[in-house]
């Protein structure tokens, strides 16, 4: 069984989220949709210092002090691979955005988040990262498409 740690991050200014419209990368599996900063794990890395490492990379900020919300399973997500993904927000940071060569960065009003062409499944879960709960969820896609989901709060 083939697994893979990754890290999503929200970083959140004035009421409004950055996210990334990934349209550059070639064989992108998230082509078309809106996500959160993060991606894989580097070796020996926390999930904070991969979060903090992707950020960077992708959006230029260096953010301080992130957040974790909760974890989330995705089976097979991509077919190959089972994922666990730590998710953070993050509200202190300095910095410029770059033209990240993963796509399009905007702020996006939070309440306007759910609106976007997002995974199914972000849907449900970017409201959690409001709440005050720590969270454990799975999330089922296959063929890229939502089954289902089961969540326990902390």
């Amino acid at each position: 069984m083939k697994q893979q740690l990754a890290t999503l991050c929200y970083v959140i200014k004035d009421n409004k989220t950055l996210m990334i419209y990934r349209n550059k990368k070639q064989n992108d599996y998230h082509e078309g949709k809106w996500n959160g900063l993060g991606g894989k794990f580097e070796p020996g890395e926390t999930p904070e210092e991969c979060a903090v490492r992707e950020v960077k990379e992708e959006s230029g900020l260096l953010i301080k002090n992130p957040r974790m919300h909760g974890f989330i399973t995705f089976p097979m997500f991509d077919g190959v691979k089972d994922w666990y993904v730590f998710l953070f927000t993050a509200t202190e940071f300095e910095g410029e955005l770059i033209d990240s060569n993963e796509g399009k960065l905007e702020w996006i009003p939070n309440e306007k988040l759910t609106e976007l062409n997002l995974w199914e499944g972000d849907k449900i879960f970017i409201p959690w990262l409001f709440q005050e709960k720590f969270f454990s969820a799975k999330f089922n896609y296959r063929d890229k498409k939502f089954i289902d989901y089961s969540v326990e709060f902390y």
